[in-house]
């Protein structure tokens, strides 16, 4: 019997904020995988190492968490006064998919470095020294995207003293700002209500805040589900009856904001919508050990991605908690003490991160103009991956 040999296709595996993956220029992919479907999901797949039965990924480049099983596509914009188009995929651990529906904000912060490197923003437009303004279109959900990229010498500045919660070592301060961050069409708040009521067979009747806005996410109270808003991952991760729960409250959430049409689909979409709980500021020892005082924060939050608690933030979660901060009402809001604020520090399982956001309400709509926050990226490795060539 033959086997079809393997085939090598240029990437770079990056770290971008709490997360890496592997990134590809799209008019590098195989000319079947650079179109959407089966053939560039499952050549991504392959990549990652993905389906894993075992969900350890050792036989790809993922690293069995949801912060390390990612792709991305980069290619020329297509969009008037923007550099490049970013493509997010989330690729499931121990399931055939890929997930396309939202934005990986960690990632964001590699994509402007990335987009110079692969001579995508004009040489113009790169300071022999200072910062790069880098005008991404992140196309999962037709956003754009400022990376503000510190450069050197006419090179990315990738090595620095900034200290990002849940990234072991420092690395140069990439600043991100989220324009117009409203995940999708639509309201910010696609029930109209700051609050619902969100029934969940087996849970009870929850009070929600369910916003689109950085990436759609369902924040409840951590006391309605029998938390305090301090646990880290071990705490949650090691249950499973914890997990089915939060599955099911994310599920139940998706329906109410009309992401899918029936709780059977929310299997397909893992990526969206986000859960997450809050709490009003509490002492913890954070997973490094670090002490984290009830006053070096505004508000706990906790937020589950691809169904196990992250073990930072999410970058779209982290938009969505700013953007639901700044508006009066809402869970997180309430959670941080009320009021007017344009940014918000929060506790999560590796630390505590800082965002700023802006919002107004017009004619009773509320909408989100920006959210900022700084990130940093380094380059792991460049070259090939290598994948069977009948793999896709």
């Amino acid at each position: 019997m033959s086997h079809a040999p393997q085939i090598k296709v240029p990437a770079t595996y990056i770290r971008g904020g709490t997360s890496k993956g592997v990134f590809f220029r799209l008019d590098d992919l195989p000319e079947r995988a650079r179109t959407p479907g089966p053939a560039r999901d499952n050549l991504l797949l392959r990549v990652i190492g993905s389906p894993d039965p075992y969900q350890k990924q050792t036989d790809g480049m993922g690293g069995a968490t949801s912060s390390t099983s990612k792709t991305v596509i980069l290619s020329k914009s297509t969009q008037p006064d923007h550099d490049v188009d970013y493509l997010f995929g989330q690729v499931s651990i121990d399931k055939p998919f890929v997930d396309w529906s939202g934005n990986c904000g960690n990632l964001t912060a590699a994509v402007g470095a990335f987009a110079i490197n692969s001579g995508f923003v004009a040489n113009d437009r790169i300071p022999e020294n200072g910062t790069a303004v880098v005008r991404i279109w992140q196309a999962n959900i037709r956003k754009t995207i400022i990376a503000n990229v510190p450069i050197t010498n006419g090179e990315v500045q990738e090595t620095g003293d900034f200290e990002l919660d849940g990234v072991t070592f420092p690395a140069a301060e990439v600043q991100v700002e989220f324009m117009d961050p409203a995940d999708g069409e639509g309201s910010m708040f696609p029930t109209g209500n700051l609050v619902d009521e969100l029934e969940v067979p087996g849970v009870g009747t929850l009070q929600a805040t369910m916003i689109n806005a950085g990436i759609p996410t369902v924040f409840i109270n951590a006391e309605a589900v029998g938390y305090k808003g301090t646990e880290l991952q071990d705490d949650i991760n090691s249950d499973p009856k914890a997990l089915a729960m939060f599955e099911s409250i994310r599920a139940h959430g998706a329906v109410k904001m009309g992401l899918i049409q029936n709780i059977e689909e929310a299997a397909a979409r893992q990526h969206t919508p986000k859960v997450a709980f809050v709490a009003p500021p509490a002492e913890y020892t954070s997973s490094s050990g670090k002490k984290i005082a009830a006053g070096d924060i505004d508000v706990l939050v906790r937020a589950l991605s691809m169904g196990k608690l992250h073990h930072a933030m999410m970058g779209t979660a982290a938009v969505a908690i700013a953007t639901a901060a700044a508006i009066p009402g809402t869970l997180v809001n309430l959670a941080a003490g009320g009021g007017d604020r344009t940014s918000v520090t929060f506790g999560h399982p590796s630390g505590t991160l800082q965002v700023g956001a802006e919002a107004k309400e017009i004619n009773g709509q509320w909408t989100a103009t920006k959210a900022i926050m700084s990130r940093s990226a380094r380059i792991l490795m460049e070259g090939w991956v290598r994948v069977p060539g009948d793999s896709f």
